[in-house]
């Protein structure tokens, strides 16, 4: 078992998903969660009082993680309240899709700011409390295999994947000397409530037969991958990317 005792993590888009999934990894491993949210008020609550009823420490956060200066407050209340910070997850984002004769600018501005600009935001407000610790940390961002590979109709999400995994890098070589660690995890299919619709429209079954290991992947997949690169366990992996795809493209 991975042990993140002594440990706070801040984690956005933590009410749901893998986002939810990671924050119960983490707090089973002994860490001080605290998730923020946007608008599910009641699942994150949810999500603290699940997590406190089993003995853990967690904090929900309202804020809008693509909103200057939003982020700066939600993780400077966390600190305050939940103690120094150790780690950040990246997990809110939208997935959402059309043809490149459909998608106005508003659609593609509207992709980058939740997946990208929220990832930018939220580095920028966790990265002065690691560095003040002195011991740095981890920055774990959720980006995507479509950001490795590409999708058609989901152009504009790949696009905003694919930039997470460049400034991932250019963060871990700018943050190594303060001993912050920051690497990406690219999930596959995962079944979540964002990636429910396409599933049901491409139909499961066909999904499933591009998967070496003969399923679709789950949140906790992508946590476990998360709780290591969280963990001291990965102290000297930093700049890389994870691939979570249960052999689908075979991308080291």
């Amino acid at each position: 078992m991975i042990d993140l005792s002594g440990k706070h993590i801040f984690i956005t888009g933590g009410s749901r998903g893998i986002g939810a999934a990671s924050a119960r990894m983490a707090a089973k491993a002994g860490a001080t969660v605290s998730i923020n949210y946007h608008t599910n008020h009641n699942a994150a609550n949810k999500l603290v009082n699940e997590i406190t009823e089993s003995g853990g420490r967690a904090l929900a956060l309202a804020a809008d993680a693509s909103e200057d200066g939003a982020l700066m407050h939600a993780v400077q209340t966390a600190v305050e309240r939940m103690g120094p910070l150790h780690g950040l997850v990246v997990s809110a984002g939208i997935f959402e899709g059309l043809a490149l004769e459909d998608m106005t600018v508003e659609f593609w501005d509207r992709v980058m700011a939740v997946n990208l600009r929220s990832t930018f935001l939220a580095v920028q407000a966790a990265v002065p409390h690691m560095r003040h610790t002195g011991e740095g940390g981890s920055i774990v961002i959720y980006s995507s295999t479509a950001g490795q590979r590409g999708s058609a109709i989901y152009s504009a999400y790949a696009a905003s994947k694919a930039a997470q995994i460049m400034f991932m890098r250019s963060m871990a070589k700018e943050l190594g000397k303060d001993k912050i660690r920051v690497n990406c995890i690219a999930p596959s299919w995962t079944e979540t409530d964002m990636a429910a619709p396409s599933l049901d429209a491409l139909g499961r079954d066909e999904v499933v037969k591009e998967f070496v290991l003969g399923r679709i992947g789950m949140p906790d997949d992508v946590a476990g991958a998360t709780m290591f690169l969280l963990s001291d366990v990965s102290g000297f992996i930093t700049g890389t990317t994870v691939t979570v795809d249960g052999g689908m493209d075979m991308r080291g």
